[in-house]
């Protein structure tokens, strides 16, 4: 664990962790087939810029985002590769996507007709790719229905060209069926998309799989696959390939108090002493991103020790029962997620404590806590 003098509270990220999921995916799916690594809403909390230059060495075939302002970003950022916007795009923001070169996703030919307007008007091409609803529903083209629309999303308009056609899997952590279903749908539709191409056309993508479609079914991996939550550390179901941990999180002791039978604890009074204890007040609370659920039942690591966290959590601070960690001093260092010692509490640990995802615990880290990069050994 790196501390970090200045810091009430920090987000710790290990640089190689990131890139050793990385190369799993690779090495899963193979040289042949393109990496988008999704680092839509910040890179999963870790910080957009950190994390496109750690793994832009490592060769991407471009990167994805959800939104075009991200997309921005990362071009403000200096990435001149391929970036796909992999949400639909409101038509308002279409003129700013195709001024910075971002490929959007089409999920209606009313979109198109929007995206193609704004490439005749501005005189510039617009790239952009079929989003193909196969069952999570939020969004794309009728797979059963290609009659309607098929013919026209794919020609394009204007300056308007489609590179590219893709879907969502909507329970791939879960199980094998529902990939193969999606696939089996999807790849229905890129049979009639294929047989409408030239073979003197540019290159066109088809992608699929997430990060449990990558470790789950290989065989689909197509021309590009899309990880995302396994860059960062999480888990993608039972029985699949465990990625190396990315984000610890940490928070120093910021007073230590003892306390006599019968004393109340935080909003609501929701905890009462029993005996004599020593508490500990870490200086973190859900303005920082901690679950507010949390409150009565996770716990942190203090000295590789599990300590309860015991009343409400605040905005600023958590209290944690350190009776049974006589050592403990204000300015030690607590961790409510990654490891002390031979204790460890993981991020889907922490999730499945406040009954969500990792993916809500990592986004929900706030600003408010520094991230500090470090690589082994550091």
């Amino acid at each position: 664990m790196l501390t970090n003098p200045k810091a009430r509270a920090w987000v710790q990220i290990r640089a190689n962790a990131l890139r050793a999921n990385f190369m799993n995916v690779r090495d899963r799916v193979g040289s042949e087939t393109g990496i988008l690594p999704m680092v839509k809403a910040d890179a999963y909390g870790l910080g957009l810029e950190a994390s496109m230059r750690t793994l832009e060495p490592l060769g991407p075939w471009g990167f994805g985002v959800a939104t075009v302002s991200e997309g921005v970003c990362l071009r403000e950022l200096g990435f001149a590769g391929r970036i796909v916007v992999c949400s639909p795009a409101p038509r308002e923001t279409m003129a700013t996507a195709v001024q910075h070169g971002l490929e959007l996703s089409i999920s209606s030919l009313d979109a198109l007709r929007a995206l193609s307007e704004v490439s005749s008007r501005t005189e510039s091409k617009a790239d952009y790719h079929i989003d193909v609803d196969t069952g999570m529903g939020r969004s794309g083209f009728d797979w059963g229905d290609t009659s309607t629309w098929l013919t026209d999303a794919t020609k394009g308009a204007g300056g308007a060209r489609c590179v590219g056609c893709y879907t969502h899997l909507h329970s791939a952590d879960v199980n094998d069926d529902t990939v193969e279903e999606q696939w089996d749908r999807f790849s229905r539709v890129a049979e009639l998309i294929g047989s409408k191409r030239r073979a003197d056309e540019s290159e066109f993508t088809f992608h699929v799989l997430n990060s449990a479609g990558v470790f789950r079914t290989p065989e689909f991996a197509s021309s590009v696959v899309r990880p995302g939550i396994f860059l960062y550390g999480g888990e993608i179901g039972d029985g699949q390939p465990r990625p190396q941990p990315v984000v610890s999180v940490h928070a120093r002791v910021a007073l230590v108090r003892s306390v006599a039978p019968g004393t109340t604890l935080g909003y609501g009074s929701t905890y009462v002493s029993k005996r004599e204890e020593r508490w500990a007040t870490l200086s973190i609370g859900y303005g920082d991103g901690l679950p507010r659920v949390l409150s009565n039942r996770g716990c942190a690591i203090l000295k590789g020790v599990r300590v309860p966290i015991i009343g409400r959590i605040s905005m600023d601070v958590t209290v944690v029962d350190i009776t049974e960690v006589e050592s403990a001093r204000e300015g030690d260092v607590a961790t409510l997620i990654g490891s002390d010692g031979s204790v460890t509490r993981t991020l889907d640990q922490v999730a499945a404590e406040a009954g969500t995802i990792s993916y809500e615990v990592l986004t929900g880290l706030t600003s408010r806590l520094p991230r500090v990069w470090t690589d082994e050994g550091e």
